[in-house]
């Protein structure tokens, strides 16, 4: 049972209402110019939109749960004695989003010590709102879903993505070379929750990513565990919100996918 906040509604409730109101802001400031501010990282930047949205995101779990632990993109830690941690990336995609893309989400999960029990992805453009709570199954918009049953590497579909790194993105073009033309397609996404979130209902059936920040990841690992698929670190380790380097898959593919790229 997870936690009811301070005025008594549940943790999904309150998640999806911070991801709402982020996604609104978004939508609001996307056709207007941005003010940029770069990080360390190739192509790594942050708007003021971000910003923004992460205050509201803020604002609302801050007020709901004030005792507990907050790890957001661009903002402090906040640690406190609490068990509990709200995960929060307010934009994810943001060189999308700074381009005019249409192609982006907020993360929001919550973690009892590093165990994610609650997983949220909000595409505001789409109106998708992704969830899953820890052995209830995964959800789009409220109705269940499940990784995709492809069998073969050559009938799927893949998405991936390069990161801020140079030399990680490089590796990820590599093996994608490796796979290409043995495969059905492939997509450069933009958006790691996204591409998690596209296995988690089986829109592909593997994801890769190279680099990944807590905030991009804990969200669509909890999508693709309650979905049935399995998602591992690089050297095949059941994923946690702490894996920089991770597989996305729907199970049945992985081992012959791994192989190929090895």
């Amino acid at each position: 049972m997870l936690p009811l906040s301070r005025s008594g509604k549940t943790a999904l409730e309150v998640a999806i209402w911070a991801a709402k109101q982020a996604g609104s802001l978004l939508l609001s400031h996307l056709p207007g110019q941005r003010e940029v501010n770069y990080k360390p990282g190739r192509a790594n930047v942050v708007t003021d939109a971000d910003i923004a949205a992460e205050k509201a995101i803020l604002d609302i779990l801050q007020g709901e749960y004030p005792e507990y632990n907050f790890l957001s993109e661009e903002s402090p830690q906040i640690n406190t004695d609490s068990p509990y941690t709200w995960i929060i990336d307010p934009l994810d995609g943001t060189n999308n989003y700074l381009f005019g893309v249409p192609f982006f989400a907020t993360n929001i999960a919550l973690a009892y010590e590093e165990d994610v029990i609650l997983g949220l992805t909000y595409d505001p453009i789409r109106k998708e709102l992704f969830h899953a709570q820890k052995g209830d199954g995964a959800f789009l918009n409220h109705y269940p879903i499940s990784v995709s049953v492809r069998p073969k590497v050559k009938s799927s579909f893949i998405g991936c993505d390069l990161g801020y790194d140079s030399e990680e993105g490089k590796r990820i073009l590599d093996m994608m070379q490796t796979l290409w033309p043995g495969i059905h397609g492939l997509r450069i996404m933009g958006s790691a929750a996204l591409g998690l979130a596209y296995v988690s209902c089986g829109r592909f059936d593997v994801y890769l990513h190279a680099y990944l920040y807590p905030w991009d990841s804990a969200s669509g690992i909890l999508l693709i565990n309650e979905a049935g698929g399995r998602i591992t670190d690089w050297a095949g380790e059941p994923a946690t919100y702490k894996s920089s380097q991770l597989i996305a898959s729907n199970g049945i593919v992985y081992s012959e996918f791994t192989k190929i790229i090895e």
